[in-house]
């Protein structure tokens, strides 16, 4: 698998290796962006209109947003402790749990509320939300979450499940175990077997076959730069290897397969790879505001099927920059 790995990066090289334009270099220096990365954006978008479109969203906050956690309490309930407190959400139509934050008090602050405390609500991104009902697991599934801290989506998962099943929540690292084991407990995951390990230890025991695969890779953040202008670039390697896991996923199962990041280096190229290496089916996905994946980019042509994936930027969608995809091992 390493030598497919290998001979996969080689095919694709070109991908890691831009050279910026004078164009680029000059909106790079307008925007304060690395030039490298306005030279990708040049080969994303349809236009320098809609390119520029997406450079200013960059210098804008995220709208505050919310999970109504099902698990300890009522939406229409929770809208009106919220209210009381000053607080005024406005449900997110493509979201079955989603608010934004119209409005906040001067005080208490979204983070320090009675009601977040009692695990009423989890602050999340808009399209951080839309994984876990991608996967939409049922009551009877076995499912894997192999990056699960902090514990967002694990805890989506949960909800979404409503308790039933089985959530392995699997983190390697031991400073992000203790944010997943408080967050899985305020919002009442009880279904959730939290593992600290690596995956790869997982694929030593034969036993281990799972329903249903949630991989939020760690990755560049690139699609994060509102709230963290230091985001770079980042090699995919890793995220080569993570999908080797598939072996993981029953024969039928499905894994989502996501990232905070716009860059196509960690997206598409990825899941080219699932669908040419591994025999992995992308599947369409209908309900949300999205753009399709990227089947054309820098004078490489990926697998058709790639166009079933979705991104979320923040000048079209509102969001954080944000790609995910839907895969079926068959």
């Amino acid at each position: 698998m390493e030598n497919r790995i290998a001979r996969y990066l080689s095919e694709h090289a070109n991908l890691f290796h831009i050279s910026p334009s004078y164009k680029a270099k000059r909106l790079a220096s307008k925007y304060g962006f690395l030039d490298y990365m306005i030279e990708r954006y040049l080969n994303m978008f349809s236009s320098k209109e809609e390119l520029e479109e997406y450079l200013n969203s960059c210098s804008f906050p995220l709208k505050k947003s919310i999970r109504c956690n099902t698990l300890r309490t009522d939406c229409k309930k929770l809208e009106e402790m919220m209210s009381e407190k000053g607080f005024i959400l406005e449900k997110v139509k493509w979201l079955q749990h989603g608010y934004i934050i119209k409005r906040t008090p001067p005080k208490p602050s979204l983070g320090s509320t009675l009601e977040y405390l009692m695990g009423y609500y989890h602050i999340q991104g808009l399209a951080s939300m839309v994984p876990a009902y991608v996967l939409s697991p049922s009551q009877d599934d076995f499912v894997l979450d192999m990056a699960a801290a902090p514990g967002g989506k694990t805890t989506q998962l949960s909800q979404i499940m409503q308790n039933k099943g089985l959530v392995v929540a699997v983190e390697k690292k031991r400073s992000r175990i203790r944010a997943l084991l408080s967050n899985v407990n305020r919002l009442g995951a009880e279904n959730v077997v939290l593992v600290k390990t690596d995956v790869l230890n997982l694929r030593k025991i034969n036993k281990f076959q799972f329903d249903r695969i949630l991989l939020d890779a760690p990755c560049s953040g690139e699609g994060l730069i509102q709230k963290d202008p230091t985001r770079r670039y980042k090699t995919t390697i890793d995220d080569l290897r993570d999908f080797v896991y598939s072996e993981l996923l029953k024969e039928g199962g499905y894994i989502v397969y996501s990232t905070c990041s716009v860059a196509p280096e960690e997206n598409e190229l990825i899941v080219n790879f699932a669908i040419e290496e591994l025999g992995m089916k992308t599947m369409s996905v209908e309900g949300y505001p999205a753009s399709n994946g990227y089947v054309e980019y820098y004078n490489t042509r990926f697998n058709i099927d790639v166009k079933n994936c979705l991104r979320f930027f923040p000048h079209t969608q509102g969001t954080e920059g944000f790609f995910l995809c839907l895969l079926k091992k068959e």
